[in-house]
């Protein structure tokens, strides 16, 4: 029938995504891989004290995905506007897994390596300064974790009369998990410590 095939068209190069991604935020950032004196290192950057958004946070290169732009264009840019460095210092290898948080927002992390961090010119609008945490440490000392509760508050005009139960109706709870990676003086935590525990996970087969 004229409906099935107009379905089958429609759907024939359609990559299924994130139900309600258009009222979520987007964002892409980069595991960035160093090699330093035969050793690797994974580059993190302390957010500019002057942020708006999470000042002085410890957090990945990255940042909103524009609305024309795929999420691996936006991490390359970001990644060089925050580490002032050029496009042939960004070395991409994979996406690895989309995290999506109770806030909303959908973070698509790429895994990629820099090669030269010496030319850097850190930009200080944004980033206050870079460290670096040796690969092997991070597969030693595991992260601590603490569980928070994510709840359904609903509103105060929430129509209750309309659903089974009516205001007896049970909102599912679901647990957060929040991990706590520490280094010297920093506390590398939160999303960030999310996609780092993803990554690691792939070292560690």
């Amino acid at each position: 029938s004229y409906m099935i095939e107009d379905l089958k068209h429609k759907f024939e190069n359609y990559k299924p995504y994130i139900n309600g991604y258009k009222n979520m935020k987007r964002a892409s950032v980069l595991i960035p891989i160093v090699k330093k004196d035969n050793m690797h290192y994974i580059l993190f950057q302390v957010r500019s004290k002057n942020l708006k958004s999470q000042p002085n946070e410890i957090s990945f290169p990255g940042g909103k995905i524009e609305n024309n732009e795929s999420p691996l264009d936006a991490v390359i840019r970001e990644t060089c506007e925050e580490l002032g460095t050029n496009v042939k210092n960004v070395n991409i290898i994979s996406e690895i897994d989309l995290l999506i948080t109770p806030g909303d927002m959908i973070i698509h992390p790429f895994v990629g390596y820099i090669n030269n961090i010496d030319s850097l010119h850190i930009n200080k609008d944004e980033v206050d300064h870079i460290f670096l945490v040796p690969l092997s440490y991070l597969l030693k000392h595991k992260p601590s974790l603490y569980n928070n509760e994510v709840k359904v508050i609903p509103n105060d005009n929430f129509p209750y009369d309309i659903i089974p139960n009516k205001k007896d109706y049970k909102f599912a709870t679901s647990n957060y998990r929040v991990l706590f990676y520490k280094y010297e003086n920093y506390v590398i935590w939160g999303i960030t410590a999310k996609i780092l525990e993803n990554f690691l996970e792939f070292l560690e087969v």
